[in-house]
């Protein structure tokens, strides 16, 4: 053998130490990604519906087909909230992580598509929360509703942010409105306080142009993040709520 070619054999060789140092670094990267995606977030949707829909019904049942789905597909991470279906509009509150959200939205999306007739029409996503302290559900659950809920809107109150927080602190006192766990979901139960959210209050915000679309919220998803090196933040470059 030459020297030549020891020479290039020896070139091949690779270092241990940096091999070992590379295959730790992409594990870290790749136990990042994981458990960023992983990280609690909730959703709150609206979206009015259409006035062919014939049976509310449909749009729980299809819902809770969705729910089942995700919880098979992601089963280390449990859809948890809450869907109120009023007789024009829904209201939609999920806690899960960012796959799972993704998944709702891109369901809403094809709803209002639907070559034989859309389920929804016009959608919003009033608030997302990104890592908060802990659940409002514990399970998924979703309730048909006669009529208009809650408390009327002083006309004073017509800022979306106004009208947003108003949503906010209808939500936290909807888990001690709710029937127990183990009732059967799509009623509510007897004796059951009726959720205090107004149906006046989503009309009113499925109105904001400031809120995104579910289709505008997608694209801010998979959009190229932009890094601002005088704050050090990063942010995405479109679709931002103002909200």
């Amino acid at each position: 053998m030459t020297p030549h070619k020891i020479s290039r054999i020896s070139l091949e060789i690779s270092d241990p130490e940096e091999e070992e140092s590379a295959t730790v670094s992409m594990l870290d990267v790749r136990l990042e990604q994981m458990s960023e995606s992983l990280v609690l977030q909730r959703l709150i949707v609206i979206a009015r519906l259409s006035p062919h829909l014939a049976d509310r019904a449909e749009l729980g049942a299809r819902h809770e087909e969705l729910h089942s789905r995700l919880g098979r597909q992601y089963m280390l991470d449990p859809m948890t909230g809450l869907l109120l279906i009023y007789p024009s509009c829904l209201l939609h509150v999920i806690e899960s992580s960012r796959d799972v959200l993704v998944s709702v939205l891109r369901d809403l999306t094809d709803m209002q598509q639907q070559p034989d007739g859309a389920l929804v029409e016009a959608s919003k996503v009033v608030f997302m929360a990104h890592n908060p302290q802990s659940r409002m559900f514990q399970q998924w659950s979703y309730e048909v509703l006669d009529g208009d809920q809650g408390k009327r809107l002083e006309e004073e109150e017509e800022s979306t942010e106004a009208l947003v927080l108003s949503l906010l602190s209808a939500l936290q006192k909807l888990p001690e409105r709710l029937p127990v766990p183990e009732a059967d979901p799509g009623s509510v139960g007897p004796g059951t306080p009726e959720p205090s959210v107004s149906q006046t209050l989503l009309t009113k915000l499925l109105a904001r142009d400031e809120l995104l679309t579910p289709q505008q919220h997608l694209q801010m998803f998979n959009s190229p993040l932009n890094i601002s090196t005088e704050a050090g933040q990063v942010v995405r470059s479109s679709c931002l709520t103002t909200v």
